[in-house]
């Protein structure tokens, strides 16, 4: 199975024959590298993508090289933002998918149900977060009742902006939760941008791990990113990935958080409060990346396909799921946890 590659320190990426060579440096406060450090080979073969999260420096031969080789980049700025990615080029493209996801997001009864969709899925997954820490004595039942009383009116939505605002009141009504999981940290509400303490900033990074992600598994289907149904689609950005992540955010994110902090293997040291905001340092970030890439080869046993599948594999799924609905071939049903 290939890898994801993780390159924290600022270097230089360069193809040395088959293999790739990273060679880190130290860089100082103009943004000029010296000092080089031992260099890494990476064989291809074994890499399936790269998240950036220092300076890199690359030819455009670098470029063509991974893109022969279908390995994608992400980039992160300094401050944790994903800032965009190197995609190689979609082999993929099917005329007939455009003018189905078209098709859906002009027709307003099929944009709303399939929207429905992804709102249901992400609240349902919400709940059985709350449920499995409700039954260890965290007392989550006043905030479960009352994301099922704003997911009753999930059905009744006529309207994505209707449907936005009953979305933004389950997140909300989630998050007040978090104080009751969360052992030694509180969250104090939701802030983005910037992210003001521990957990916003664990929430923000995740997320952004989890929307590159997503759009990974989607480049690797027939979709288009930028076509979507719950978020408007606009410029600059993939919205559908924005879409399919709220599915997964309970099951990728939220639960690498809560076991982080809980088990403190993420603590007070491993952040860095600055300017008004509060940020996950180097070491931190590490620990985080390495839980989440673990909790996207962790597998469980699927119930249709009778194997075991990594969570990684199951936004691929969705998206196939999804495909396979716009081609009206089964009706889109979101991924639900059932254990």
């Amino acid at each position: 199975m290939k890898k994801t590659y993780y390159l924290f320190n600022p270097g230089l990426l360069e193809r040395k024959d088959n293999t790739l060579k990273f060679t880190p440096y130290e860089e100082d406060g103009n943004g000029e590298m010296f000092h080089p450090g031992q260099p890494r080979y990476l064989p291809v073969e074994d890499i399936a993508e790269f998240y950036v999260f220092g300076s890199l420096q690359a030819k455009s031969s670098l470029f063509n090289f991974l893109g022969q080789k279908d390995i994608a980049l992400h980039f992160f700025d300094y401050y944790e933002n994903y800032t965009g990615s190197f995609m190689p080029r979609d082999n993929l493209l099917s005329g007939k998918m455009l003018l189905a996801q078209t098709s859906a997001y002009q027709n307003k009864k099929k944009r709303i149900e399939i929207a429905r969709k992804f709102i249901e899925g992400a609240a349902f997954n919400m709940i059985k977060n709350l449920r499995y820490y409700n039954i260890r004595g965290k007392d989550l039942d006043g905030v479960i009742e009352k994301i099922d009383e704003y997911s009753s009116q999930i059905v009744h939505s006529t309207a994505v902006d209707e449907l936005m605002g009953i979305e933004g009141n389950i997140r909300q009504t989630y998050y007040d939760g978090f104080d009751l999981i969360i052992n030694d940290f509180s969250m104090e509400g939701r802030s983005k941008q910037p992210p003001r303490n521990e957990v916003n900033a664990l929430i923000s990074f995740g997320n952004m791990m989890c929307y590159s992600q997503c759009l990974r598994a989607i480049h690797q289907t027939q979709l288009n990113p930028t076509i979507s149904y719950l978020h408007t689609p606009g410029e600059r950005r993939y919205s559908l990935s924005l879409d399919i992540t709220e599915i997964f955010k309970p099951i990728l994110v939220d639960r690498v958080i809560f076991k982080l902090l809980n088990k403190r293997e993420l603590q007070e040291k491993h952040f860095d409060h600055k300017l008004n905001r509060c940020l996950l340092n180097p070491s931190g970030k590490k620990i985080f990346v390495k839980a989440f890439e673990e909790r996207l080869t962790e597998t469980i046993q699927h119930r249709s396909l009778k194997r075991k599948v990594s969570y990684r594999h199951l936004m691929k799924l969705e998206c196939y799921k999804l495909s396979k609905h716009l081609l009206s071939i089964e009706e889109y049903k979101p991924f639900k946890m059932w254990w």
